[in-house]
Parts: structure tokens; C-alpha cells; sequence
């Protein structure tokens, strides 16, 4: 496999030096990737813009374009065993969610944007003036530049890259320095595919080479998934720049509200899974639990006892459940957070240290007896570490939906209930971009996807990311 940066067509050497990829499982450098410079950098966005208007990209039919990616995505079908294990050495998850979610989802979502390319449509307008036509145009935003993130690399990058495909952008890809191998093979396969020179580029590195990226004069778009500190970098480039438009995934700390009357077994299954996915590495994850006090103990003890069943281990090893956290850098974030919660008075009920063997693992832990002013109630933890507080059942939904909405984050939310007056009243009032009543928090590539306040601006998916790689043009013609 190349790792090398993908401009116009041709694997190039990086100008910036390199950097290396390591298994979270062993500690051991998988590969050394390169590192993009301003040079580089701008040579990709170059290659993206000649390509733009090029007819063999430009010029091809709605039915052509759809083509190439219902090819693409035939091309991840049957790579799927490969790009699983790779995605599991790289990022560490185990491979029934490798194999399942990231490359399954990833082939998805380009059968669905390419079902798209015919369906994108302009209106006629009944304007207010005499022998005069209105009408509306999509047409391509331009350059996109795609930043993705380490967490669900290949996924998150289908569901940036399928959209801008199908509406007839050209992309520069940077994804995390920390798992880069799977998006250099999708590379690969779209060349394989068919997709002309220009239209996808690749360059890696670290976050100086994002920030190029955020500050060139000529992307036009650039979509984000990551944390909300560098979101902020990136919306301060963009507006010292050619204010660039912006679409932001970042950051959460989701609430789970369990009911009096809620099905316990159900909400404690439902919430390891919301939880404890990718060993917590998930932004929509639920991680602060708000539980009626008649409940509380039951849910506790099944909560904890449920994690604590839970096998760590290399993710392509069977049977595991919990593979490690993405480097020893985030270890060493969850880990001091964990001790903060300690050391303001949560009652760690189990896990809540650094497993016993090589690799950057954690155990899932859960927190008791923790107080909203706590700071593991309101700092993204994005690891295995569930805390747990409590409220009277005489208390309003309006006092728990404060108490819920009492974050800077609103990316998900799931209300646990039988009573569907009290599942709407909460839903409607929490401020989340996504509430699951219920279930856990799984994205669909029909839905919007995307948060409010400091978890980002706009929102991925469904026809709304159609809406997010296009102008729309109003042409006006006398007659």
C-alpha cells in the first residue's frame, strides 16, 4: 500500500517528513506516512481545481458519475476483509465493528449518494414580474477540503467524500496523522474505480498541515470532524482567509435520561452499547447518566456489572469486545480525567485504570455519586467512562432537561422511558442534534447528522449534505 501523498493522479513524496502509524493494540509502528508541506499542499488544491471544470469529470452525465460510485462502492465490498483488519490494526477497534459498521457503512453510504446523482434538481419559480422565467441551478461548491478524524477514519470519510462525489466536486483529503492507512487505500480504489485524475487528492500529516488547508485562499468548503478547540482554529482561518464555508462535526457529552418507568435491562443494554462502542470513541457517545433515585441503585449496580463483563483485547483477536484507546497520548488523557473525577469525590463502583498489559488500553469504568459541577460531567472524556448522578421523581422535566441541556456540547441525547408524553417532552427539549428515544445513538445515512452549539455548524447525511457541496444559482430570463 502507498503511503505517499496522491496529487493529479500520481503518488508523490511528501515534502514535510514523515510520521508513524502505531497498532494501540501492541505499540508496534505499522507504517511511516508523509508529511505535507505548503508546497504539496497547494499543489493538491491546484490538481482539485483544474480537475473541477475538466470535461472528463465535469462533462460526465448524472448516470456517468453514479456510475463510478456504485463502482467504488463494489470496489469496498470486495476489499472489505482487507480494509477491516487494516482499520482494525490502525485505529484499534475490533473487527465485527470494523468489518460491520466502518467498511459496511462506508460502501453504503456511496450506493446511497450515488442513487443521489440523478435526483439533484433546480425549481421554476413563479416570480412577480411579467414574461419572466426564474429558475434554480445546483451546481458544485468547488474545491472541498475533507479533515477526518481517528475514531471511525474510513466511515467518516465516506460520509464527507460520497456527497462531494455526487455532486460533482473535487476533494483534498487530509486525514488524522493517527489513523491514515484506510483512507490511503480508499485512494487507491477510487483510482481504481475509474475516478479521473484531479478529482481526488490525499495528503497527510499532522495538524499543520490541516491548518493549511483552513487557511488556502482557493478551497472553497471544508468539512470537519474532530474536537471543538481545533473546530474554532479552523472557523478563525477561514474568516482571516477567503471565509471559506464551513461545515463542523465536533465535539459532545450526550446525556442519557433514564425514566422511573423505563425498562431497565433495556436501558442498560442500550446504553453500553451507546457507550462503550469503540471503547467510548465515539462523539454521539452517552456518557453522563441522569437516573430516577428509585432507580438509581438497580441501574448502578447492572450498569457496572454489565461493563465489567466486557473483554479487552487486540481487535482482531475473537471475542473481543473493548479493543484499546487510538495512542498513549489520549490514554493519558482519559486516565487524568478519570483521577480528576476521583479526586472531586465520584465513587469509581469499577474499572477506572490503565489495563494490565501492552497496548493503550482502559478499562470501562463507571462513576457514582457524581454532582453536575463535577468536571467529568461536562469535559469530553471520549473514552470508557460513564458517570451517573441522580433526580426525585417529584422533580419537572423542565428540571431535568436544564440539567441536561447544562453543556456547552448538543450533539445527541437518548431519553429511557414507556410513557410517550414524557419521551416527547424531554425530546423536544433537550438541545441535541439527534435524540434517540430507546436505542442507542446510530446514525443513519438517510438522517441529518451534526449538533448544536459548540458541537458544530451544519449537518452531514441524507439530502442535507447534498445542501452542504452545492450552490444553488438563480438564473432569470426575460423573454
Amino acid at each position: 500500500m502507498a503511503t505517499k501523498l496522491f496529487i493529479d493522479g500520481e503518488w508523490t513524496e511528501a515534502s514535510g517528513g514523515a510520521i508513524a502509524t502505531v497498532d494501540p493494540a501492541t505499540e508496534q509502528v505499522i507504517e511511516e506516512v508523509g508529511t505535507a508541506a505548503a508546497a504539496d499542499v497547494d499543489a493538491a488544491v491546484a490538481a482539485a481545481r483544474a480537475a473541477l471544470g475538466r470535461a472528463d469529470w465535469a462533462g460526465l452525465l448524472p448516470v456517468q458519475r453514479a456510475a463510478l460510485l456504485f463502482r467504488l462502492a463494489d470496489l469496498i465490498d470486495q476489499h472489505a476483509d482487507e480494509l477491516a483488519a487494516l482499520e482494525t490494526r490502525d485505529q484499534g477497534q475490533p473487527i465485527g465493528i470494523s468489518r460491520m459498521v466502518s467498511v459496511g457503512g462506508a460502501a453504503e453510504h456511496f450506493r446511497y449518494y450515488a442513487g443521489w446523482v440523478t435526483k439533484i434538481q433546480g425549481t421554476v419559480n413563479p416570480v412577480s414580474f411579467p414574461d419572466t422565467l426564474h429558475y434554480t441551478r445546483r451546481e458544485p461548491v468547488g474545491v472541498n477540503a475533507l479533515i477526518t478524524p481517528w475514531n471511525f477514519p474510513l466511515m467518516i470519510l465516506a460520509w464527507k467524500l460520497a456527497p462531494a462525489l455526487a455532486t460533482g466536486n473535487t476533494v483534498v483529503i487530509k486525514p488524522s496523522e493517527v489513523t491514515p492507512l484506510t483512507s490511503i487505500r480508499l485512494v487507491e480504489l477510487c483510482r481504481e474505480a475509474g475516478i479521473p485524475d484531479g478529482v481526488v487528492n490525499l495528503v497527510t500529516g499532522d495538524g499543520s498541515t490541516g491548518a493549511l488547508l483552513a487557511e488556502h485562499m482557493d478551497v472553497d468548503h471544508l468539512s470537519y470532524t474532530g474536537s471543538t478547540a481545533v473546530g474554532k482554529i479552523i472557523t478563525r482561518a477561514s474568516a482571516d482567509s477567503n471565509l471559506k464555508r464551513l461545515t463542523l462535526e465536533l465535539g459532545g457529552k450526550a446525556p442519557s435520561i433514564i425514566a422511573a418507568d423505563a425498562d431497565i435491562d433495556a436501558a442498560v443494554a442500550g446504553n453500553i452499547q451507546g457507550s462503550i462502542l469503540n471503547s467510548g470513541q465515539v462523539c454521539a457517545a452517552y456518557t453522563r447518566f441522569y437516573v430516577d433515585k428509585k432507580r438509581e441503585a438497580e441501574f448502578v449496580d447492572k450498569l457496572a456489572g454489565g461493563v465489567s463483563g466486557l473483554r479487552l483485547g487486540n481487535g482482531l483477536e475473537e471475542g473481543t469486545d473493548l479493543g484499546p484507546l487510538v495512542s498513549a497520548k489520549h490514554l493519558g488523557h482519559v486516565e487524568r480525567l478519570v483521577e480528576v473525577g476521583r479526586q472531586q469525590g465520584a465513587e469509581v463502583v469499577t474499572g477506572g485504570a490503565r489495563a494490565d498489559r501492552d497496548g493503550f488500553f482502559f478499562t470501562p469504568t463507571v462513576f457514582a455519586g457524581v454532582t453536575d459541577e463535577m468536571t467529568i460531567m461536562h469535559d469530553e472524556i471520549f473514552g470508557p467512562v460513564l458517570s451517573i448522578t441522580s433526580y426525585e421523581d417529584t422533580d419537572e422535566l423542565d428540571a431535568i432537561i436544564a440539567r441536561a441541556n447544562d453543556t456547552e456540547y448538543g450533539l445527541a441525547a437518548t431519553v429511557w422511558t414507556r410513557d410517550i408524553a414524557t419521551s416527547q417532552r424531554l425530546a423536544n427539549g433537550i438541545r441535541a442534534g439527534a435524540v434517540f428515544v430507546n436505542m442507542p445513538s446510530i446514525p443513519d445515512m438517510a438522517a441529518p447528522w451534526g449538533g448544536y452549539k459548540a458541537s458544530g455548524w451544519g449537518r452531514e447525511m441524507g439530502p442535507w449534505a447534498i445542501d452542504a457541496y452545492t450552490e444553488t444559482k438563480s438564473v432569470w430570463l426575460h423573454y
